[in-house]
């Protein structure tokens, strides 16, 4: 089978996936078998013997990612026996192949052009895992080696964050504008699904979850920050704006009648504008 989404997720089916897409719902299939080979993921001692670059040492009093230290691979092997989860960042630069498979399954989902995707690895001690947390990407973890335990809980305080939380920890300035705060201190209302060797787990958009290893756990995630609409359209306004000597100007010193001038013309270019066009700007 082809690199793509439907190998990804075999013998379950794309209308199946996009169905908890369309739901926000979790998604797992387990015993896929068509997957990338990839010689670095043989085993944890491979891994460690054959990885090029630093690894993030994941600090195991927050348990979460956003407390991290990059370490060299030698001190990762050693944090690792002591109980540390690492992260192995931006697998897709050193495996090539994993590329195709980013990309085939970027356009299968129908992301725009402007999607950042990337492969990460997590290597998780027994014992050790993540704090409860949501992202702001759509991700689809697959299990390679052990066994993981995950949870997952709707999150009815914020829906389609742009950015990542996690419990305890501060919320950032932004999301504090559209979150129903206070955030929660307990995953309520979960779901269970235990992860074994072949399995898949599409984990939503903003969908709180948290992961305990039961053995030494190694997985290789597929990461995709689509943008909004948002972000679509800031985009294509600093492409066309760009274009303007005038909205180039160093705003010094930030003047109100200035910008007022600025912001009424571009209200009279605006009423010609189409989706049409703004899409032509980002997705070519």
């Amino acid at each position: 089978m082809s690199p793509g989404l439907a190998a990804l997720i075999h013998p379950r089916s794309v209308a199946e996936l996009r169905e908890a897409m369309r739901t926000n719902d979790p998604f797992v299939v387990h015993g896929v078998r068509a997957l990338p080979s990839i010689p670095l993921l043989d085993s944890l001692d491979t891994l460690f013997a054959t990885w090029p670059d630093t690894v993030d040492a994941i600090d195991p009093e927050v348990a979460d990612e956003a407390v991290k230290t990059a370490v060299t691979v030698d001190e990762a092997r050693s944090r690792f026996a002591t109980g540390t989860s690492l992260l192995f960042n931006e697998v897709q630069d050193h495996v090539p192949e994993l590329v195709t498979w980013l990309d085939t399954i970027r356009a299968d989902l129908e992301l725009s052009a402007l999607t950042q995707r990337r492969c990460l690895i997590y290597a998780t001690p027994a014992g050790g895992g993540t704090a409860p947390h949501f992202d702001q990407n759509v991700n689809f973890v697959l299990q390679v080696h052990g066994t993981k335990r995950w949870l997952l809980a709707p999150n009815i305080h914020v829906s389609r964050p742009m950015t990542r939380h996690t419990m305890g920890l501060p919320v950032d300035p932004e999301l504090a504008t559209y979150a129903d705060l206070p955030m929660p201190d307990a995953l309520a209302d979960h779901l269970e699904i235990v992860l074994e060797p072949g399995s898949v787990l599409f984990v939503p958009r903003g969908t709180w979850h948290a992961t305990s290893a039961i053995t030494d756990a190694v997985s290789l995630n597929f990461t995709f920050s689509a943008p909004t609409w948002l972000d679509l359209f800031g985009a294509a306004l600093r492409s066309k704006l760009a274009l303007s000597s005038a909205w180039r100007e160093t705003a010094s010193p930030p003047s109100v009648a200035v910008f007022e001038a600025l912001l009424r013309e571009l209200a009279d270019e605006a009423t010609s504008w189409s989706a049409a066009d703004i899409l032509a700007v980002t997705e070519t």
